[in-house]
């Protein structure tokens, strides 16, 4: 059990902005596909597998981030991802070639996942129960600026200075985080509670691990109900440009009811923290976003795509999303105190593998129209409240 103390000085704030590295690697560059495109002599399809190169590698490599800071701590695990995640975001600005921004966007996947999953592992080794909740609320409330912003910064830098500015800024966002936690960041597990890299020993708690049913509908039910509102994200571009008419600097009709959605659900998880208990929170999370799925497949089946209305329900998804997300991160961490870094690269492992397949071969199948949009909101919405019954329904089964 861990012993709460007071968090340390601006905790939420960096947890939140290292948490909000690998979605701010996606969302800045969205509106410079066209450039890219023609800049580098791509098609369309060339220029979205950049981004499910950095999905995949992002994916493949938070199953190893955690285990490794179980050995060597939290603090120098981070200090040295967020190096190499400058170097691999300098590379992707000088590339010539749509092969080599391939390449550099798959290296800044591989060491771009290192902050979410260890702030997940640094809230769970501060502390338990409400406050674990209210500190997870807290950071993913700040974090839900970033993706709203990033679009923004990434529309405007194109506009003035092309595709390869958003990398040159990424660079220096990387140096700017790294120097912080430098400063700031302490070192919270023990030496004393470090774990083993011994393949045995790995092998037996993965395998603990990955083989929990509990743990894996918490991250399925995790999983669906973000891509419920991920493949708006991944779509933005044609979603906003082609089908609403959205200029590259309007990217902010998506993220902006998007993001106050996130923070709006974030910040009444912290307050229902220690009133309601997880599941009561869990179950307020999926009316709200049944209420915003069967809206918005409504309002397609009976509107034209438009704004305002074509985004105003991705509001009420995301706010119930995020205020269901923070309750269910703690159910699938909770039976694992002693590999929490382990278990939460297994939990971002399982929801980035979601998102590659969602970039690569769910998106491009969606993407047509605002209607299979919806109709792919409400598929997956379905299959995450799913995903929690048999959780709650596994966690009554004795052990």
């Amino acid at each position: 059990m861990t012993e709460n103390k007071p968090a340390p000085r601006g905790i939420a704030i960096l947890l939140a902005a290292l948490s909000a590295l690998g979605p701010f690697s996606i969302d800045a560059y969205l509106p410079s596909f066209h450039d890219i495109a023609e800049k580098l002599g791509a098609s369309p399809l060339q220029v979205q597998q950049t981004l499910s190169a950095y999905l995949l590698a992002f994916a493949v490599m938070t199953l190893w981030h955690g285990a490794i800071s179980d050995r060597f701590g939290r603090r120098r695990v981070i200090l040295a991802a967020l190096v190499l995640f400058a170097a691999a975001s300098a590379g992707c600005a000088l590339a010539t070639r749509i092969e080599q921004l391939w390449f550099w966007r798959a290296m800044q996947g591989v060491t771009a996942g290192a902050g979410i999953v260890i702030s997940r592992a640094i809230v769970r080794d501060l502390f338990d129960g409400p406050a674990a909740q209210k500190l997870m609320s807290q950071i993913t409330m700040m974090f839900a600026l970033a993706p709203a912003v990033a679009p923004v910064i990434g529309g405007w830098l194109q506009t003035l200075f092309g595709w390869r500015s958003v990398f040159v800024f990424l660079v220096g966002f990387a140096g700017l985080l790294a120097a912080a936690c430098w400063k700031l960041l302490p070192e919270t597990l023990p030496a004393t509670r470090r774990q083993s890299l011994k393949p045995s020993y790995l092998g037996r708690t993965y395998w603990r691990v990955l083989t929990s049913p509990s743990f894996l509908f918490a991250c399925l039910a995790v999983s669906a109900n973000f891509l419920g509102f991920f493949i708006y994200v991944l779509s933005a571009p044609v979603f906003l440009m082609k089908h609403l008419g959205v200029e590259e600097t309007g990217f902010l009709w998506l993220f902006g009811p998007a993001m106050s959605g996130l923070m709006g659900g974030s910040w009444l998880s912290g307050r229902l923290a220690g009133k309601r208990s997880l599941p009561q929170t869990i179950n307020l999370g999926y009316w709200l976003m049944i209420c915003a799925a069967v809206i918005n497949l409504g309002l397609n089946l009976a509107l034209p795509p438009a704004l305002p209305w074509s985004v105003l329900p991705i509001f009420v998804y995301t706010l119930g999303m995020a205020l269901a997300m923070p309750s269910l991160t703690i159910l699938a961490l909770d039976p694992f105190p002693a590999q929490r870094g382990l278990a939460a690269s297994c939990q971002t492992f399982f929801q980035s593998s979601c998102n590659s397949f969602a970039a690569a071969v769910l998106v491009p199948l969606l993407w047509g129209s605002t209607l299979t949009l919806a109709l792919g909101m409400i598929a997956l919405m379905s299959l995450g409240g799913l995903a929690a019954f048999a959780h709650r329904r596994s966690s009554l089964l004795p052990r």
